[in-house]
């Protein structure tokens, strides 16, 4: 108990450069890792803030409508001059009215492709980080350990070593779980997105299916 103390006042007097140095080598993949971490992040969020400005919900309402008047030319020439990633799915599955199930699900597979890049790397970042951080608790109660076996009866002389493996062990779980945490909000924010989109996706899905079997019948 009186180690950890000291070890923690010796963690308060010290920079961050000075306590990544004091971490250990396990501190530079586990700074590899938030870098990558932060990087998918802000691209990912970049990307969302991205489609977000571009969603016109309207637009695809009356694609939809002219679908439902057979105006499939309409349709193509509202969605062709929209960036809405439902309407962009649309237009390609009426382009291709010969197969236009098999047409929506390889476009809105693109597009949902284009929402979860990233997302692998993301979910290492987060279970690797504490894995790391652990490593790193592990290699440090080792130095700790090993210093009290060597210094026998005379502490004193070994305090340094044995405070600075305390350090290393702390600081590493520390910034282990410090990068889990910090990746994990954005992960759960993106990941409700990725399933928000499905949802519409889907959603224009059975509307289009249903529109075009209600013209069908219709014109027979």
């Amino acid at each position: 108990m009186i180690t950890h103390s000291l070890a923690f006042v010796v963690l308060l007097n010290k920079t961050p450069m000075e306590l990544f140095a004091a971490g250990g080598a396990i501190m530079w993949p586990i700074l590899l890792l938030a870098t990558v971490g932060l990087t998918v992040i802000v691209e990912r969020l970049l990307f969302i803030i991205r489609e977000n400005g571009q969603r016109e919900p309207e637009v695809v309402s009356k694609m939809l409508e002219c679908v439902e008047k057979r105006d499939i030319d309409g349709a193509l020439a509202l969605g062709k001059k929209s960036d809405d990633v439902v309407a962009r799915i649309v237009v390609y599955s009426l382009s291709h009215m010969d197969s236009l199930s098999n047409a929506f699900f390889r476009a809105s597979a693109q597009e949902l492709a284009r929402y979860q890049q990233g997302m692998a790397t993301l979910d290492t970042c987060i279970t690797a980080a504490p894995l790391l951080g652990l490593l790193g608790t592990v290699t440090g109660m080792m130095r700790t350990f090993g210093a009290l076996g060597s210094a026998g009866s005379d502490i004193g002389a070994a305090a340094g070593t044995i405070t600075g493996g305390v350090a290393e062990a702390l600081i590493a779980t520390m910034c282990g779980l410090g990068i889990a945490v910090t990746c994990l909000f954005p992960y759960n924010y993106l990941n409700a997105r990725t399933e928000q989109a499905k949802q519409e996706i889907a959603d224009a899905s059975h509307a289009l299916e249903i529109l075009i079997k209600k013209s069908e019948v219709s014109s027979h």
